[in-house]
């Protein structure tokens, strides 16, 4: 059970602003073990780490040999041995219980918005790194991707951790490249990267055995229906887990009033009070998020939202809670 004294002290790993630092990505490692879970239920990543189980089949370790029964797989057998003893004798393996954890994290120019708190960016660069701590003190092996609007960085999945601070330092170095992003050129030359979703997850199908978890960390904004074909392949054979970042302004427009708004570039007006505009707003949110989760539900994939102005470890406790 979670103590009053944890959930108090989960305000210091509230990240703020446009920007995250190594640092705090490190920090992470003590928010994951906060997370606690129920009695007998398995991990975050949807396994218990480096254990054998009891189920036996095709796996990594060599456990035994015994006779051949109606119904066994025949690659399996040892000839060598059924040569020797005169009767059919197959292999039996003892399956490992690890299994690799991806994170994909999302670091184009549509995650670089927030409201209030923290950019959706920062919210994502820190979920990745709860994640990646988590999986990491399961003893799983860790790699990801982290992409942006032009490019991408692969980090094949090991159990190291010079692995995930590799993927960390990767996240840092992406997210603190808004920064750059001061002229209306390179604004405007961003808007023909819709496809960066899709091409992030035809990559990350390279490094995807069956069995591994997925961590996909977006705000969505770019899922075309190539990137549905990925997600539902990878969906497959493996657990795969959509943590979408969302704004509060994404959901609701602010109180009723003229606001100025920019992007950075181009400065504009926001009039807010018309009630019925304000409704349908929301009710555009609601229909895009009814919408994700059932695209989602037919491959059955599991969805974890994150709103950017709350914090972000009680958002996934609480998730364990419902799904575990």
């Amino acid at each position: 059970m979670i103590t009053s004294k944890i959930e108090n002290n989960d305000e210091r790993f509230r990240l703020r602003g446009a920007m995250i630092s190594l640092n705090q990505l490190l920090m992470q490692r003590h928010a994951a073990k906060t997370l606690e879970y129920p009695a007998n239920a398995r991990s975050i990543a949807g396994i218990s780490g480096a254990h054998l189980s009891k189920m036996r089949g095709r796996g990594i370790d060599f456990e035994e040999f015994r006779p051949y029964q109606s119904g066994d797989d025949i690659r399996l057998i040892d000839w060598r041995v059924t040569a020797r003893t005169g009767r059919a004798v197959t292999k039996v393996f003892r399956e490992e219980r690890e299994r690799p954890v991806i994170i994909a994290v999302d670091q184009t120019h549509n995650m670089y918005f927030g409201s209030q708190t923290a950019f959706k960016s920062v919210i994502a660069a820190q979920a990745a790194a709860l994640l990646c701590w988590r999986a990491l003190d399961n003893g799983d092996r860790v790699g990801g991707m982290v992409f942006s609007d032009t490019e991408s960085a692969l980090i094949r999945p090991r159990r190291s951790r010079l692995s995930a601070l590799h993927l960390l330092n990767k996240i840092t170095d992406y997210n603190q490249r808004i920064k750059d992003f001061s002229s209306k050129s390179e604004l405007i030359s961003f808007s023909d990267h819709s496809s960066s979703l899709s091409s992030a997850l035809s990559g990350i199908r390279r490094i995807t055995k069956p069995g591994s978890t997925l961590y996909v960390v977006s705000d969505f904004a770019n899922l075309d229906g190539i990137a549905l074909e990925y997600l539902k392949q990878l969906a497959r054979n493996n657990n795969v887990v959509a943590v979408m970042i969302y704004d509060a302004l994404e959901q609701n427009l602010p109180v009723p009033g003229m606001y100025g708004i920019t992007d950075g570039v181009v400065k504009g007006s926001l009039n807010t009070h018309n009630k019925q505009i304000r409704e349908r707003y929301n009710s555009q949110f609601v229909l895009k998020m009814n919408s994700l989760k059932s695209s989602f539900d037919e491959m059955k994939i599991r969805l974890l939202t994150l709103r950017t102005n709350q914090l972000v470890v009680e958002q996934v406790r609480q998730w364990i809670v419902k799904n575990y």
